[in-house]
């Protein structure tokens, strides 16, 4: 295509509009998305991927909007995913990056994209990777990617994200029932912002002790940092955690990244065989299909394997 062969130059070279416009074209899965992937798969990959998640309210935005200064302060080019939830009317997100992290609006150096889930559980954007791999592409050094904040489907960020922070406050409600809600397994790094309200020493003595009690895969314990993200205090450390953290490089990274790799293979295959069976003659067949299983003329394993023959050509007619 040749929108495909202006655009991907374009995008390789930084450009932001180029950037841009091919992850609308992501996003929305339109025909030209698959071409635009493979052109920069050589080029993806590079860029640390950091998850940002916790409950609503924790301050996640400002923590990220102050580690891409810090970012920035060493010359890093960051790319920034907010992942807001969907809009009723139009579907798009209910959030926009100009309402976030405006200091950064006139930096050439960080490229901030908001991102509707669109209905997708677990926090994150369907197309999400992707666009992480398009920021990659375009020669940010770390993408930023924060979730919506939804508590126990927040675990989905392991899949794509190459090192967790999980950043919980003190203050809301039972801080234990917070802390249990299928987050502990998660993190990489535990980050207790608001560290100057009351309550900070509750949270942080509970947090060590449910700790003390998970097990954690590899042996490792993840650190636990204070922060205040208004003020900036505990952001270096925090920094400085995510440089130390086992997740971050070496042989933990190469592992998470291969089973993410496996993960997004199967997803893009789940993918494909529904766009299959969307289409004519298989919806058709699927139609045809779940009239017999209606009537009980066939049983629904033997309805799915008649499917799996079709698509795999061991079928014809």
């Amino acid at each position: 295509m040749d929108a495909v062969r202006d655009l991907v130059p374009r995008l390789l070279a930084g450009e932001p509009r180029a950037l841009a416009r091919a992850i609308s074209i992501v996003e929305d899965r339109r025909p030209a998305a698959r071409e635009i992937m493979k052109a920069i798969a050589a080029s993806a990959g590079r860029a640390a991927l950091l998850g940002v998640t916790g409950p609503p309210g924790a301050g996640k935005s400002t923590l990220v909007d102050g580690l891409a200064a810090l970012l920035r302060s060493e010359k890093k080019k960051v790319g920034i995913i907010a992942v807001d939830p969907s809009s009723a009317f139009s579907g798009g997100a209910v959030l926009g990056d100009r309402i976030r992290m405006q200091r950064h609006s006139t930096d050439p150096g960080v490229f901030i994209r908001s991102m509707a889930t669109r209905g997708n559980f677990g926090g994150l954007a369907a197309a999400s990777v992707d666009v992480a791999d398009l920021m990659s592409a375009a020669g940010c050094d770390v993408v930023l990617i924060e979730t919506v904040g939804v508590g126990q489907d927040e675990v989905e960020v392991v899949r794509v994200a190459d090192l967790v922070m999980v950043v919980l406050v003190p203050g809301l409600g039972d801080d234990i029932q917070t802390i249990k809600a299928g987050i502990m397994e998660i993190p990489d790094i535990f980050v207790l912002n608001k560290a100057d309200r009351e309550g900070i020493e509750r949270l942080h003595s509970d947090v060590q002790s449910m700790l003390s009690l998970a097990e954690h895969p590899g042996g490792r314990t993840p650190a636990i940092v204070r922060t205040v993200g208004t003020t900036g205090e505990g952001l270096p450390e925090l920094l400085a955690a995510v440089e130390a953290a086992p997740g971050a490089a070496g042989e933990p990274a190469q592992a998470r990244r291969r089973e993410r790799s496996r993960e997004r293979l199967l997803d893009l295959l789940k993918e494909r065989v529904m766009e299959w069976v969307s289409v004519a003659p298989a919806r058709q067949e699927v139609d045809r299909l779940a009239g017999e299983l209606a009537q009980r003329s066939i049983d629904p394993h033997a309805a799915a394997d008649v499917l799996m023959a079709r698509l795999t050509g061991g079928a014809r007619g």
